[in-house]
């Protein structure tokens, strides 16, 4: 029955995707509103939500391993897998707006997120913990990143005022009923293969810590994975990559710091390495993007490849 409902988890992803990427672009039309920005708001925290939902319980449960590992795996996860395979199908095309702020910004969480966790280096103390207080930081600055989301759909609703207006009917009904319908099937499905890929994973003797950097992180990435591919197929490059730099903010600066008011998260030591490696491949997602202002098959194929490598070691490490 686990392996039955796993492919029903999955099964609601791939469809629920699909229905809130076609009504999310026309709500985003319909309001003269960018697909960038529907991307790095609704897109992104609906495909969040599974992360969210799972470090938090993990917080609750006093689990930190999980809560931790689920965040920094899946934005490892989304940077190298989720960006490559849609690279892979479609070219994403990459705005200056992303380039000059939103990545950046991106690798801002990430830098964060190594300084907030050295307890141990910077203040000498036994362990190291994302406390409340740190937990009130992240909030801080995704409060920061709300209000730059704000400004940037300001600016891109009187854009689109200046330019011809298009007499195209929209169905709001529709349109919210696909997109409601659709986040619905993605967080539930995405609840279903967490929970049940996480028991088959533990039937295997799997340890909590590898559980959240991989079947966890995998599994809670798989909104991101499938919205992010079918954009792509839709050639709504905008929402595919600003759902991905979306999504990393989030999961950072809210699902984080959310977790850790919550109740304080102790950090394993093995997490650095992990979290200078996102740092290290934001880096490179903001190289790629600078070439040509698009990330093409070959960035994409180098981009899988390095995540079948870090898979690779981690699971050599544990």
């Amino acid at each position: 029955m686990t392996y039955v409902l796993l492919i029903v988890g999955f099964a609601l992803l791939i469809k629920g995707a699909d229905y809130f990427v076609e009504g999310a672009s026309s709500i985003a039309r319909a309001l003269k509103v960018s697909p960038l920005l529907i991307g790095l708001t609704i897109v992104a925290f609906g495909t969040s939500s599974p992360e969210a939902t799972v470090s938090i319980v993990a917080a609750l449960e006093e689990n930190a391993g999980v809560a931790v590992g689920n965040v920094v795996g899946s934005n490892i996860f989304n940077i190298t897998l989720v960006v490559g395979l849609t690279a892979l199908i479609n070219p994403l095309t990459v705005e200056n707006e992303t380039i000059r702020k939103e990545i950046p910004f991106t690798f801002l969480a990430s830098a964060v997120l190594l300084v907030l966790i050295s307890d141990a280096a910077l203040h000498g103390f036994n362990e190291n913990f994302i406390t409340r207080s740190d937990g009130l930081i992240f909030l801080l600055f995704f409060s920061i990143f709300l209000y730059y989301i704000f400004e940037v759909a300001r600016k891109s609703r009187e854009a689109v005022k200046e330019e011809k207006e298009t007499r195209e009917t929209v169905s709001w009904s529709k349109n919210g009923l696909l997109t409601i319908g659709g986040l619905a099937a993605i967080i539930f499905g995405g609840e279903l293969v967490v929970n049940h890929a996480t028991e088959i994973a533990y039937s295997f003797g799997m340890s909590e810590t590898l559980v959240g950097l991989t079947i966890v992180a995998v599994g809670t990435s798989l909104p991101e994975l499938i919205t992010s591919i079918t954009a792509a197929m839709k050639r709504e490059s905008e929402i595919a990559l600003g759902n991905i730099v979306g999504s990393n903010i989030f999961n950072i600066f809210f699902v984080l710091g959310s977790a850790s008011v919550i109740s304080p998260l102790a950090v394993d030591s093995k997490i650095y390495i992990d979290v200078l490696l996102l740092m290290m491949i934001t880096v490179v997602l903001f190289i790629f993007s600078r070439t040509h202002f698009t990330i093409g098959k070959r960035e994409g194929f180098i981009l899988s490849v390095a995540y079948i490598l870090y898979m690779v070691y981690i699971l050599m490490r544990n």
